[in-house]
């Protein structure tokens, strides 16, 4: 089960306005992006300013820099994020990978005085932003580290924990990020159980909630190879969001391809080996789309903000679950039932409007046209099933229409029912 989502996903956009970020010392809501440090050596500054470009175009105010402690690139790499970031009023903060590296007390307060005092180093009461992913283990030398470097401003990804766990360290961290983005093995959608259980755990201490539309890996020399539901994922999550309406919001990932969690146009050079497969022609670009709304709203507190542009991205796979194996793939992290349980045989769209609109889907000439099944202030989303249906996917609203890939009923070449996202296709309303 190849998670091919082959999203033909569509803008149709009346008005399109660049995101501005936030002041890095600012203290207001913010918007931060996963960005896998580990993925780019010999990245060239260029890469780094499309990066940061795309991304304060959509809203995101920074980049959780992830890095591993054995990388020989990250020295260059930092440096050049830091730089390119400071010039464009970008703000970036460390987030130290512990669960795939060992990391020593000297080597993460050498990292923090290098960059705390750099231009587009994100800082909360005059003291540099720090995170990690996982690491409860090393819990006890942040002491350590906050005396060496003049104070730290915390907030771990301790999820191994659960919200309790992370209840009972808050005398050590200044907050928590919940890693969990996805829904559970054997669920098909995601609640905010857990963030309100964060919240409360935290008792008035910062709050990162974890947002990502997609979830689906299949790298044998990790043992990965699981998918967590995601058709209405990227929904679902941000109107949790705006429920929930966290001191910050970290979108997981800007380039993790090799777990589909991207939303940005894949780079050949940081693609993992045996990802290639799943990744290349598979752009997620389409997704940054209902950023620039459902950051303002965030920000806002209010769903009610102006549009920054009208329109609407679509996703869906490219075959119908039942054409082939699934390739080994579980439905969710730790899960052991197929993960064609975990999806279903449906185009799955978020539509922006000042008023809700009906969308028309075609697929293969034979059309359907719905009203939304849920909204949000000026979100809306629907899905359309597509089984016992083939050819071309054309989504039309508001009279504009953009055509996307194919669904078919051909077993892919991979020998596995296709469940990715693939290349999207953009159409702007004037």
């Amino acid at each position: 089960m190849r998670l091919n989502v082959a999203a033909a996903a569509m803008l149709l956009a009346r008005t399109v306005m660049a995101g501005v970020a936030m002041p890095r010392q600012g203290t207001g809501r913010q918007v931060f992006a996963h960005y896998m440090v580990g993925l780019t050596s010999g990245q060239s500054q260029d890469q780094w300013q499309t990066d940061i470009t795309q991304a304060k175009s959509a809203g995101i105010d920074g980049f959780a820099l992830n890095i591993g402690s054995a990388d020989s690139w990250n020295a260059q790499q930092l440096q050049l994020a830091y730089d390119t970031a400071a010039s464009n009023s970008f703000s970036l903060f460390l987030s130290f990978d512990m669960a795939a590296s060992s990391w020593s007390v000297d080597q993460v307060v050498q990292l923090v005085n290098q960059y705390k005092d750099a231009g587009s180093q994100l800082k909360v009461n005059g003291k540099p932003f720090v995170s990690t992913f996982e690491g409860p283990a090393w819990a006890d030398n942040w002491a350590s580290v906050r005396s060496q470097t003049g104070d730290i401003f915390l907030v771990p990804d301790w999820s191994s924990l659960g919200a309790a766990g992370v209840g009972g360290k808050l005398t050590q961290i200044d907050g928590a990020f919940n890693w969990g983005a996805w829904p559970n093995a054997n669920e098909y959608t995601i609640n905010d159980g857990n963030d309100v259980a964060y919240k409360s755990s935290l008792q008035g201490k910062a709050y990162m909630m974890g947002v990502s539309p997609y979830f689906y890996t299949d790298l044998p020399q990790y043992n990965k190879n699981w998918y967590s539901s995601s058709d209405s994922l990227w929904y679902d999550r941000w109107k949790q969001a705006l429920d929930i309406l966290p001191e910050y919001i970290e979108i997981i990932t800007w380039n993790d391809y090799g777990e589909s969690s991207y939303i940005n146009d894949p780079i050949a050079a940081q693609i993992v080996s045996g990802a290639e497969t799943y990744v290349n022609g598979f752009a997620h670009s389409a997704f940054r789309f209902v950023l620039p709304y459902f950051i303002s709203a965030y920000k806002a507190g209010n769903a009610d903000v102006s549009l920054p542009s009208e329109g609407a991205v679509a996703w869906y796979r490219t075959t119908p679950v039942s054409v082939c194996g699934d390739g080994g793939t579980v439905w969710g992290q730790g899960g052991s039932a197929s993960a064609a349980g975990g999806t279903q045989d449906v185009i799955s769209i978020i539509a922006l409007s000042d008023s809700p609109k009906d969308i028309t889907v075609s697929i293969g000439g034979s059309s359907q046209t719905v009203s939304a099944s849920s909204s949000v202030g000026k979100a809306s989303f629907y899905q359309v099933p597509f089984g016992g249906f083939s050819g071309a996917v054309t989504v039309t609203l508001d009279g504009k229409s953009t055509t996307g890939p194919e669904i078919t009923s051909a077993c892919p070449s991979t020998g596995h029912v296709s469940l990715l996202i693939s290349t999207p296709t953009y159409t702007e309303l004037t």
